[in-house]
């Protein structure tokens, strides 16, 4: 679980800063669960530079709630969560400041998505909110107002978990070993999981990945895994320590998904699958498949260049699928063209997509 966390402050010297607007939302790498959005009395002036930017000025804060009075919602809507900011080094440095003040220990493990995006999304010209936003077609807000750089960061972030071919970004999160019961750890992951297609990823204490799974609907699935009677199943039940999972939406981006990811990450409980080498070519060189989404007002892309697979995802605007550069760098790449190719060949074969753009 993640807090997805801006705050706005008064400026001035550093460690004297004081909050004047907070927004978190609590994301469960698919959807917002929960959110608080306050201003803050930072019971200090603000400095001029800090109003032009953000528009926030001493007579708006004047009846707002001080610091110690948001804190206790601050901590539930944290709790058991990474906090992920766009330079996460300033936002966790305020909000323990805040906290030292108020004689209480206030530590969260963060990460940043400026550094995440410098590593999955390289070359672009600027990563600060607003440009690399715009550079990406995420839609913003409210900018420099608490609430429109954290729910921008949300987007931004929920693309950095799709590209994060690795899983890097799960590894850092799971952090302790659980020490209960494997039928009680069991239920407790299986609990939460959400009845949508998509691909299933079971994490070992160290956040490895030892197994993928995929279905229509990830919580049956899960379960059917869990019901079986075999040495590999048990050995999965002893090592589960989480289960992490990519919705899809549609048939196509599982297969997909799935084999790619198979490929990169070689889970050490999965059967190895051979496949034959060479596949026909498309039919056209350059297309999009547009495909059903995770949500409604959301298409599924597959993207097709020079008759190879370059890339997939999800757009929400017309825009992006019709600016190529735009497009592509919201897509996750592939590595392995020769896979990707055979299964969106072998799926187009057999069944229908919502549209097929040439270009």
């Amino acid at each position: 679980m993640y807090a997805v966390l801006d705050i706005e402050t008064t400026g001035g010297k550093y460690n004297e800063e004081g909050i004047t607007e907070i927004a978190i939302y609590r994301f469960d790498g698919d959807m917002v669960t929960d959110q608080f959005i306050s201003l803050v009395n930072p019971e200090k002036p603000i400095q001029e530079f800090v109003v032009k930017l953000t528009g926030i000025n001493n007579k708006m804060l004047r009846n707002a709630p001080k610091f110690f009075e948001v804190a206790k919602r601050v901590i539930e809507i944290t709790k058991d969560c990474t906090l992920i900011a766009h330079n996460a080094e300033f936002d966790s440095r305020i909000l323990a400041t805040e906290f030292k003040r108020l004689g209480f220990n206030y530590e969260m493990n963060s990460i940043c998505t400026v550094e995440l995006s410098r590593k999955l999304i390289p070359d672009e010209e600027s990563y600060s909110l607003g440009k690399l936003c715009k550079s990406l077609g995420i839609p913003m807000s409210n900018r420099h107002r608490a609430s429109g750089d954290a729910l921008a960061t949300v987007q931004l972030f929920k693309l950095l978990l799709e590209k994060d071919k690795d899983k890097e970004i799960i590894e850092q999160t799971i952090k302790y070993f659980d020490n209960r019961t494997v039928k009680q750890k069991i239920n407790s992951i299986v609990e939460n999981l959400p009845e949508k297609s998509g691909v299933l990823y079971v994490h070992d204490k160290d956040g490895k990945v030892i197994y993928i799974g995929r279905g229509r609907n990830i919580k049956t699935e899960v379960n059917k895994l869990f019901a079986k009677e075999s040495k590999r199943v048990f050995k999965i039940q002893e090592r589960v320590q989480k289960i992490t999972y990519n919705l899809t939406g549609n048939e196509l981006l599982t297969r997909l998904r799935y084999n790619l990811d198979l490929d990169t990450l070689q889970p050490k409980y999965n059967f190895g699958k051979k496949r034959k080498k060479g596949v026909d070519d498309f039919a056209h060189d350059d297309f999009i498949i547009q495909h059903k989404g995770r949500e409604v007002g959301e298409n599924a892309i597959v993207l097709i260049e020079e008759n190879e697979v370059i890339g997939y995802g999800f757009t929400n605007l017309a825009f992006q699928e019709a600016d190529l550069e735009i497009l592509k760098s919201i897509l996750n790449p592939v590595d392995n063209k020769p896979l990707a190719k055979i299964i969106v060949k072998n799926y187009l074969k057999n069944n229908s997509v919502t549209k097929i753009i040439r270009f």
